[in-house]
């Protein structure tokens, strides 16, 4: 019983298409030329050319009149084109040596392959003043199908060398894989042509695509373009896909006067802190405070044209890292500096540090005299004297002598001669004193000479590091 309700209601949907199409020739044989109703007469839209016989070829090629905008945002582009398709129909054959150009409107009476935009956010066909589409048809029955598009596509960015990067966006056409299935008992649903039915590709190879190359944009310019023909692989089969490649390199002349030459004057501008007096704690504060939060202010304007979603470390991110880091250091160089002179009240000026390095020096002398003095007191008391020198001339006094200085060495032990260790105890006592001098600060006045060098330099070499890697690398 199901099985013949099944055959009841398939004979039902053909007689309605059947009825459908006799109805859209009559009404459509009152407004057409007697060519075009001889080409439609027993024309199918619902059936692709070559239905029997193998896969129809579509021929595609592109003329990119513009490119709005691309959003790093959104990573999205905009652009409006001309899609041409170019298939052949062997039901429209027609006598002659002309083509028929016929108005847009009628592409409701043919067959049109189901091409649509992969990765397509927004699109929409113009129609000011009608709808912006053309259909020739040629008398060995080619037709050219012609729209104009504006679409918005998806485009993934890699921000990584953002502003020096390179971005590579595809424009993608693809074979409708949708069924449009309005009864369950349709034996071959309208759309979703697979390889079997539909093959794509491109009219002239690269040459497919044109107007790129007087395409003028606002941040980028376009270095190469190139096509491909794919196959798009889903669980319902295989469909025919062509893709568009270009690449778009950003003008970086724009964000180096907008960002990379104004962060580089403010950290040359905090360096002037170091020509200051460390006494005028105003001026060098003032100087300090304004220069980092100018330096934020400008780093939060340089993000706000950038995703929120930050899942990468950008170019420009590291520059002005480092650039607010100098201006930060700078900061910081004051207030260990102010720090220090507080801790040295009396060293003023640099003469007085020499008279206190002279003092220091002439001290470490003396103690060096006195060790030596008393380390060659007790080898002159433990050598025993010579007779032969300043010998008196009373025996008994010399015999006295003798004696003490016989009892003298008896009751002394003997004991090595401490002159070498000595030596080596001023050596290294010496050797600790100078690393202690390198972290202790003497002078803090000297902080802001070594800060007058060493900062230009670093940032210096930073920037040909960065310059170097991000262009080069």
């Amino acid at each position: 019983m199901t099985f013949f309700n099944s055959l009841f209601r398939l004979f039902l949907v053909s007689r309605f298409l059947e009825s459908s199409l006799l109805s859209a020739e009559v009404k459509e044989g009152e407004i057409l030329p007697p060519t075009i109703q001889k080409l439609m007469k027993g024309y199918n839209k619902y059936l692709r050319p070559f239905f029997d016989n193998g896969p129809v070829s579509v021929g595609m090629s592109l003329d990119i009149a513009s490119i709005d905008t691309i959003s790093e945002i959104n990573m999205d582009y905009t652009a409006t084109i001309f899609l041409r398709q170019r298939w052949t129909d062997e039901r429209l054959l027609f006598e002659g040596n002309k083509s028929l150009s016929l108005d847009g409107r009628l592409v409701e009476l043919l067959w049109v392959p189901d091409t649509f935009i992969v990765d397509s956010k927004k699109s929409f066909l113009h129609d000011i003043t009608v709808e912006n589409r053309l259909i020739r048809i040629f008398p060995n029955g080619t037709v050219l199908y012609a729209l104009r598009i504006t679409t918005t596509v998806a485009c993934n960015m890699d921000l990584t060398k953002y502003p020096m990067d390179k971005q590579t966006c595809t424009l993608q056409l693809e074979s409708c894989k949708i069924y449009l299935i309005f009864l369950q008992y349709l034996p071959r649903p309208e759309g979703g042509y697979n390889v079997n039915d539909v093959m794509f590709y491109w009219a002239r190879g690269n040459d497919s695509v044109s107007g790129l190359d007087t395409l003028r944009l606002a941040q980028y310019t376009v270095e190469d373009h190139y096509t491909s023909v794919s196959e798009a692989v889903y669980e319902t089969g295989n469909y025919p896909k062509l893709i568009f490649h270009f690449q778009l390199k950003r003008s970086i002349l724009y964000f180096i006067l907008e960002t990379y030459v104004p962060s580089s004057l403010l950290v040359v501008l905090s360096w002037v802190s170091f020509w200051i007096s460390q006494s005028s704690v105003p001026a060098r504060i003032c100087i300090g405070v304004t220069t980092v939060l100018t330096m934020t202010t400008l780093m939060m304007g340089a993000r706000t044209s950038l995703p929120n979603a930050n899942c990468f470390i950008k170019a420009i991110d590291v520059y002005l890292g480092i650039c607010f880091s100098f201006i930060f250091g700078a900061l910081i160089e004051y207030a260990v500096a102010h720090f220090c002179t507080l801790h040295h009240p009396h060293c003023n000026n640099t003469l007085m540090y020499g008279h206190r390095m002279h003092d220091c020096e002439d001290e470490m002398n003396g103690i060096v005299t006195t060790i030596a003095s008393d380390s060659s007191r007790k080898k002159r008391r433990k050598d025993p004297p010579d007779s032969s020198l300043d010998t008196p001339d009373d025996p008994e006094i010399s015999a006295a002598a003798q004696n003490q200085s016989q009892t003298t060495q008896n009751l002394t032990p003997a004991t090595p001669n401490p002159t070498p260790p000595v030596k080596i105890h001023i050596s290294i006592l010496r050797k600790i004193q100078r690393v202690m001098n390198c972290c202790r600060v003497q002078n803090p006045h000297y902080i802001d000479n070594y800060s007058r060098v060493s900062f230009p330099l670093s940032f210096i070499m930073v920037n040909l590091l960065y310059w170097t890697y991000y262009l080069y690398f």
